[in-house]
């Protein structure tokens, strides 16, 4: 076996070199940087929260409602030119800070997913272990079975 020609000719450049303008930093990017937005996304607007104190402790009195899944509801019915109020709760026994979030943003979404049959008033939702886990389509059905609940008791 004999071993093949290779030419120690080096190639010619294809591109002249590229180098950063004399007023530009070698370890930033050339171009505007905008910060990042501080603090959380806004609210999507589609129910409004419950934030005062006489709320909830009108919640807390209210009949807990508890559907076959893993979620529960309390209602307080409200005026008749307010929107519809939402309050999220998970107790400790659900798991740590991580589930319990979880749980919170998959009950807000199903929440939202059933916004046009809520009567006005104020709901909390409380979740369970189990709401971080089920399926998205199951939750959502028994938010809605429970709304729906709601609804025809106040009929």
């Amino acid at each position: 076996m004999g071993e093949a020609p290779v030419s120690t000719e080096q190639p010619e450049a294809q591109e002249e070199a590229r180098f950063s303008h004399p007023h530009a930093h070698p370890w930033r990017p050339g171009r505007h940087q905008v910060p990042a937005a501080a603090g959380t996304r806004p609210a999507l607007g589609l129910i409004r929260p419950v934030r005062d104190r006489e709320t909830f402790d009108a919640l807390a009195r209210a009949r807990r409602r508890a559907g076959r899944g893993p979620v529960s509801v309390r209602f307080v019915p409200g005026g008749t030119t307010d929107e519809p109020r939402v309050a999220i709760a998970t107790a400790r026994s659900t798991g740590n800070a991580v589930t319990r979030n979880r749980v919170r943003r998959r009950l807000r979404a199903a929440v939202a997913a059933h916004q046009d049959e809520l009567v006005t008033g104020a709901y909390l939702f409380g979740g369970e272990r189990e709401a971080a886990t089920v399926s998205f389509d199951v939750l959502r059905d028994e938010v809605g079975k429970l709304v729906r609940s709601v609804r025809e008791e106040q009929a």
